[in-house]
This record gives C-alpha cells, structure tokens and sequence, in this order.
C-alpha cells in the first residue's frame, strides 16, 4: 500500500515539472521576435522604357515569283535553290509544239490575207478604169473599194496573229529577267503549269531587309523612318541599325499581326535567310525601375511593395505607380528608386517593422536576377 502510494506521489511531482518546463519554454518563445527568412532585391538604374523584340528573317527587298505566261507541259527545268542566275539565264522550258505548230497556222493564214489583198487590189483597179469609161456604175467601184479596205484589215490582223504566235514560242522559255539568288522552286519537269503560276522564285541582288510580325497592341509604336537594332543569332558580335520601310495596310487574317519591313545597311556578314532579331523603344515611354513579379504586393487594392531597411533590419511598405508589365517583371516609375532593396519573395507574410533574414546567396539586381545585398554585421 506503502508503494503503491510513494509512485503516486512520484507521478504527480513528474507532472508538474513537465508543466513547469512548458510553460518557460513557451515564455521564451514569446520573447523571441518572428524572423522570417526572405528574397530581396537591389533595385537597378531605370531602364529607357519599354522594349520592343520581335524575331524575323532576312529577306530581298525584290523577290520575284517567276511563271510562264503560257499553259504548257514543263519539259526542263535548269536551277536548284540556293543557284545564282543572271537576268538572261534560262530557268525551265515547256513543250513548244503547239506553239511552234500555231506558228506555221499564222503563217499560212497571212500568205492567203496578203493573196486577198491582192486580188481585190487588182479588182478595184478594173472598177475604176471602167468607172472611167462610163462601163459600170459608182457602186460597183463603191463596193470594190470595201473589199479591197476588207483584205486588207484581214491581212493586217493575221499579221498580229502570227506575232502573237511566234511570242508564245518564245514564252515557253522561262528567263530569270534579274540577277540573284533562286529561293524557291514550285514545280519540276514533266508537270502542266497555267498562265503565271511561279515556277521559281528568285531574290534580286541589291537591298536587304528583315521582316516581322508585330501584334496589333504594338504597331503604333512603328512608322516608316524610326531608326531599330537589328542582332542576328548566327554572329552574335553584329548589331546594325536598320529603319522601318514598309508596315502592312492591314492585319493577317490568320494571325491577326501586321507585317513589318526594316531596311538593313549593306554588310557582307548578312546573308538571305537569316534569323535576326529586331529591337526598338517604345516612343515617349517614361523611364521605369523593373521588379520581379513576386515583389508586387497590394494593400487596400492599390500595388505596394516592401522595402528592407538595412540599418535597422525591418521592412516598410511603400506605395508604387506601376507603368506596365514586362519580360523580365514589373515596371515601376514611382514610389522606389536606384538602390533600394525591395523584397522579391513572400511578400503575403510582410508586416510593417517587421524583421526578416537574409537568404546567403550572392548579390544581384532587380531588371537581371533575383538577388540578396550582404546581411549588415
């Protein structure tokens, strides 16, 4: 019985020490200050504003479609892409018998016009002896001047006729007409093409451009003149400055952009088919401090972020104006400035004077990466 109540006693004295210790543990918890750890980031200089890029490749100013002017059963064709021709170089040929057949036709329909003519000329001569003489009347000779002014309107069109006929002969071949570069072909031998259908597709030598799409929300921001940094992804040393030549009347019913041509200066390194890149400002943009997106916070409805206050370790919420949004984040042009170190992560736990630590990480700067400023000592 003895026992049995010592072990009571021993429990109820076990408990109460664990009860004891409890409650200092949660004492000194409550003296602790909430130190959350967070991302921050130095704030860059402002950039210029809004940069536009937009990808393309380089075309020919002049890129000719090239076809026959007749049907016909191509018989030859004497260029590959990538060939360079002169303007006379011949391209490809059709089957000229037809043709060449429609020409004996012509030929033959003038020697009976000109044998009309002639016999009508003999004709109105008789008449008008014989009107003369008294022999015959006026409208005999009337009517004999109408057939001779008959053969010879014949005679003249079976003229055209048999031009128009040697013409098709010469159709059936296909002439470059412009020194360049062939950069398509549409057709090969033994194929039956119509009346101007591209057969091949040549690049005149001479100005280069670069031709790209811009989305409807954009095009304001081009007009033919506005000076662009052109980059290409094959030599990465080159930038040149190429101006806006040329912007489409209206939208692609397919993508709904509008295509844009930026002449290129002349420069051997640029080659037709290269991927280039366009890069221009927006006109009248204000300059603008950029964020990453996770360090735009609200408060009240109204954007703020957190800036870190080193000297004390706190942070402190400050209203901002936001200028847009960007590829690379948020664009702020009021409420920060260069310098300041604005928390990127976690922004839902903030509080004002609130104190936070410091991930160790390396330093970066908002506008290039997410960064963290050596933590004060």
């Amino acid at each position: 019985m003895l026992a049995l109540k010592t072990m009571s006693w021993t429990k109820i004295v076990l408990a109460v020490s664990l009860a004891a210790l409890a409650g200092c543990s949660e004492e000194k918890q409550a003296s602790t200050p909430d130190v959350r750890p967070v991302k921050v980031v130095t704030v860059a200089a402002p950039d210029e504003g809004r940069l536009l890029q937009y990808s393309g490749a380089v075309k020919a100013r002049r890129e000719i479609a090239l076809g026959f002017r007749v049907d016909g059963k191509i018989t030859e064709r004497l260029v590959d892409v990538g060939q360079r021709v002169k303007s006379d170089d011949l391209l490809a040929r059709l089957d000229p018998v037809d043709y060449e057949l429609s020409v004996r036709q012509a030929e033959a329909e003038l020697a009976s016009a000109q044998k009309q003519v002639d016999i009508t000329r003999l004709a109105l001569r008789r008449a008008e002896i014989l009107q003369e003489k008294n022999v015959t009347s006026q409208s005999s000779l009337e009517q004999s001047q109408l057939s001779q002014d008959q053969a010879v309107a014949a005679r003249d069109a079976a003229v055209s006729a048999l031009e128009q006929a040697r013409n098709k002969v010469a159709y059936a071949s296909l002439k470059a007409g412009v020194d360049g570069i062939v950069t398509a072909v549409n057709a090969e031998a033994g194929q039956v093409v119509a009346a101007g259908s591209s057969v091949v597709t040549v690049a005149a030598d001479g100005a280069k451009e670069v031709e790209i799409a811009v989305p409807e929300v954009d095009i304001a921001q081009f007009s033919p003149g506005k000076v662009v940094k052109i980059t290409f992804w094959s030599t990465s040393g080159l930038t040149l400055d190429g101006k806006v030549r040329e912007i489409a009347g209206s939208a692609s019913s397919q993508s709904r952009t509008f295509a844009v041509r930026v002449s290129l200066p002349d420069d051997p390194q640029v080659r037709l088919g290269m991927t280039a890149t366009v890069r221009a400002n927006t006109d009248g943009a204000t300059p603008a401090y950029v964020l990453p997106l996770p360090a735009l916070a609200k408060q009240d409805g109204k954007p703020v972020v957190w800036v870190f206050d080193q000297t004390t370790g706190t942070v402190h919420m400050r209203p901002i104006t936001v200028g847009g949004f960007s590829d690379d984040g948020v664009r702020v042009t009021e409420g920060i400035a260069e310098g300041d170190v604005v928390v990127a992560a976690g922004t839902q736990f903030m509080r004002e004077d609130m104190k936070i630590r410091l991930y160790q990480q390396a330093p970066e700067t908002a506008g290039e990466a997410q960064s963290t400023p050596p933590a004060r000592s």
